[in-house]
């Protein structure tokens, strides 16, 4: 199937490992001129040389401001913005009695805040276009919560209703707003939790654990003008793991 997404531009956050740079593998691979971002810059610019992506920009979500420069520094390298891939970092557990409100502030930043600066941005350049897809990356929690994961849930949830209120808005300039809530996946924050095969087995229906190439190959699909009429959805890649939507 050809994507017609060669010439494409993308910025992808969270891309130095796991999830994010998987999707910007899959974006490359379809001949998307694709920026990448994450904290650590030293990893994040051997990953730039691994899989040849055009720029690697530094820079850390959990401080105001970063998302906006850093969006405004590929608009400003590629000239235009097709398509941005918002991705952060799972925060730190906590009961609702164990979470602090500076975790509050530092989470609200690192997961709404940063997606918002990076929106007001992005989406007045693709209404320019008359083409845009935003895809957020987010998790389970926002639509099941999980235990222990209080601000995770609150946060994640609350995107969801912000992708849909701004997809209504932009639909008619050929922009779509997804969400993609990846289920349990083969990646290195899942492997420090030493699942058990068993235990897997017991959470996922399916059996096994995601490959972070089967959400990215979802999110490079919806890219493209072949997903132009998917929008404001949340889009579970998880192996049957939610039961409830």
């Amino acid at each position: 199937m050809n994507l017609n997404l060669t010439g494409k531009t993308a910025l992808v956050f969270g891309a130095s490992q796991g999830i994010g740079k998987a999707i910007a593998v899959s974006l490359i691979a379809e001949g998307v001129k694709v920026a990448i971002c994450s904290r650590t810059e030293s990893t994040l610019n051997q990953t730039k040389n691994e899989i040849k992506a055009e720029l690697a920009i530094p820079g850390d979500l959990t401080k105001a401001g970063e998302a906006k420069r850093i969006t405004e520094q590929v608009i400003k390298e590629f000239g235009r913005l097709d398509i941005l891939i918002t991705n952060t970092g799972g925060p730190a557990k906590g009961n609702f009695s164990e979470v602090t409100l500076d975790q509050w502030n530092t989470d609200f930043q690192s997961i709404w805040l940063s997606v918002v600066e990076s929106l007001q941005s992005a989406l007045p350049k693709m209404s320019e276009n008359n083409y845009g897809r935003v895809l957020m990356v987010t998790s389970l929690a926002a639509k099941e919560p999980l235990p222990g994961l209080t601000t995770s849930n609150g946060l994640r949830a609350g995107l969801a209703g912000l992708t849909r209120s701004i997809s209504n808005e932009y639909a008619s300039k050929g922009i779509t707003l997804n969400l993609l809530l990846p289920g349990y996946t083969n990646t290195d924050r899942l492997k420090a939790l030493n699942l058990s095969e068993e235990k897997v087995k017991e959470l996922v229906p399916a059996g096994r654990l995601g490959e972070p190439c089967e959400l990215a190959d979802m999110a490079t699909f919806l890219a493209s003008e072949k997903g132009a009429y998917i929008t404001g959805q949340s889009i579970a890649i998880d192996g049957g793991v939610l039961k409830g939507h």
